[in-house]
């Protein structure tokens, strides 16, 4: 346990650090350090609240699961009232505090994931049933879901939506209960995304890249060149040309670009396994938990940090659509930052309370387990 949580540790210290490095590399041209200045705070900030969650026992969410999703669904409620916030580029994703913005959804991804821990232990013997294992918390994860799909935020409903069915199919939900309603969800987002001019606009550009290289495929289009100039070695920390106004949100989506320019398919490399580490200590932490709330808690929190990755780096490769997720601890954005290393810090936490469970706890846990296979 303690090789997979220093592990964790590092490649997170290290994620964060070199992402820092690549904004500022990224966005000094346009802004000086300004952006360094407000992610370094951020980041501050951020590691304090990881030290928080992480000295501090994960079990007491259990106490304040239902009260952590009922805020974080009145703040996303709130956002969607007229009048209350401003609409940027057509969408209500965030408040704006003056100093900085803040964005809902990102609290609200750990705080399902949280509810969905607390619900699957608590009722984990009647998860094979079809109203405790699927009406219930389908109501919870629509309670979060439809104001963050509402905003409108595709990206992340889709993102979180893979997260809450995941942890539902750990936790012993029968297959044949969760694949009917998954399907027909699935099926409804696609008509959505179809029947949305701009996102069919972005699916079309995917499937046919040069026909829209000028139009809604120039974000996608600059990427790759940015990916394919850098080569092995890249251009050197700060020669990157495309941060020239060539890449839109060079800064935030679509910084893995720069990286493939200024440091080459190394760096990038090094990135993905970096990603790829934290998983792997990710699962070994939640595998190993103490209860299964904490088995729940950590996969969730995986799965939400490697998904978002790989939706990331897929949509900046060109191998996804273009949904606009940040690139976890890199991407700059306070609220994605902060939050992120809050669900460090539960992780670490899990780890520290970890090892061989209590009697009552250990047939709890059997019992858990055994589902999974029945």
């Amino acid at each position: 346990m303690k090789t997979a949580t220093t592990t964790l540790i590092l490649c997170v210290g290290g994620l964060l650090a070199f992402g820092m490095i690549m904004l500022y590399s990224s966005s000094h041209v346009k802004d000086g350090s300004h952006l360094l200045v407000l992610q370094g705070a951020w980041a501050g900030m951020g590691i304090v609240a990881c030290l928080v969650a992480a000295l501090c026992d994960y079990r007491w969410l259990k106490k304040f699961a239902w009260l952590i999703l009922a805020l974080t669904v009145v703040a996303l409620i709130v956002l969607l009232i007229p009048g209350v916030v401003k609409p940027i580029n057509g969408a209500r994703r965030w408040f704006n505090l003056g100093f900085a913005s803040f964005q809902p959804s990102e609290p609200a991804k750990l705080a399902l994931i949280i509810a969905l821990a607390w619900y699957g232990e608590k009722f984990q013997r009647d998860m094979r049933t079809f109203n405790r294992g699927i009406l219930i918390p389908g109501c919870l994860i629509g309670a979060v879901l439809v104001p963050i799909f509402l905003e409108p935020d595709r990206g992340s409903t889709i993102l979180l939506g893979a997260v809450a069915g995941a942890m539902l199919l750990l936790a012993g939900v029968r297959w044949l209960y969760f694949i009917p309603p998954a399907a027909l969800l699935s099926a409804a987002m696609a008509l959505v995304l179809v029947v949305d001019p701009l996102r069919r606009k972005r699916i079309m550009s995917w499937l046919n890249p040069e026909a829209s290289s000028n139009d809604v495929g120039y974000q996608t289009k600059q990427a790759m060149i940015a990916l394919g100039s850098g080569g092995v070695s890249g251009l050197g920390v700060g020669n990157g040309r495309q941060k020239h106004g060539f890449v839109p949100e060079h800064h935030t989506d679509f910084i893995f670009s720069m990286i493939g320019e200024e440091l080459g398919a190394i760096a990038t490399i090094g990135v993905i396994v970096g990603f790829i580490l934290f998983i792997l200590c990710g699962v070994y932490i939640a595998w190993h938990a103490r209860d299964v709330f904490g088995l729940l808690l950590g996969s969730g929190v995986t799965l939400l940090v490697g998904m978002q990755a790989c939706i990331n780096i897929g949509v900046v490769t060109n191998a996804l659509p273009n949904k606009g997720l940040a690139l976890p601890f890199i991407s700059y954005g306070g609220s994605s930052l902060i939050f992120m290393l809050i669900a460090v810090g539960m992780l670490i936490s899990i780890a520290r309370q970890g090892g061989p469970p209590g009697r009552e706890d250990e047939v709890e846990e059997s019992d858990f387990r055994n589902t999974q296979f029945a």
